[in-house]
């Protein structure tokens, strides 16, 4: 029985899983392999080493959850309705449960570095700019966005690591819609508090 042709993007999906699982450490190519039914010389037709493939598959998370994320709320003309879109879509139910604390955890790694600081760079801009559309000074704008996004990152640590005990923060359930709810409330009207 012929074995199904894998794509680079097959590998790095399975890498950005194994990263969710147990971080950088745990992009094993071999234990790749074994999850993909494939040998370790298919990983070396589509990637030079490791290191490629990780970066590869950092690059792959950037496009489709910070680049395609962005382009397709741009269709959404009223910048609130595109704020609310964006954290709905942002804590909802994730692809890969726990991929983004992890990647967070390894912010050091010489791989996983320069990808995060441009999706940090490109998603404090896209919010920043957001703010600036609903009314808010440059500056103002800008701490708005921190605190929005440092409000995200917070949310997704304690769904990986203490949903149990803050079941607000599931992705799904009655529980988890009102918390997410009253933080959509929140983060969706800067400037109002006093």
């Amino acid at each position: 029985m012929a074995r199904k042709q894998l794509a680079p993007q097959d590998w790095s999906m399975a890498a950005l899983r194994a990263m969710a699982r147990g971080g950088v450490a745990a992009v094993s190519v071999n234990a790749l392999a074994g999850e993909l039914k494939a040998t370790r010389g298919s990983f070396y037709w589509h990637f030079k080493d490791r290191d490629a493939l990780l970066t590869a598959a950092l690059e792959l998370w950037e496009q489709q959850h910070t680049a395609a994320l962005i382009s397709e709320l741009s269709g959404i003309a009223d910048s609130r309705q595109r704020l609310r879109a964006l954290f709905a879509t942002a804590l909802g139910q994730e692809e890969i449960a726990g991929l983004e604390p992890a990647i967070v955890a390894h912010a050091h790694h010489p791989s996983v570095a320069p990808v995060l600081r441009r999706v940090t760079d490109q998603r404090i801009a896209y919010l920043t700019e957001l703010y600036t559309d609903l009314g808010l000074e440059p500056a103002t704008a800008r701490q708005q966005a921190v605190v929005a996004y440092a409000a995200y990152l917070g949310w997704v640590e304690l769904r990986r690591t203490a949903c149990d005990i803050v079941p607000e923060v599931a992705a799904t359930g009655t529980t988890a819609t009102a918390a997410l709810e009253h933080l959509l409330a929140e983060l969706d009207r800067p400037g109002e508090r006093g």
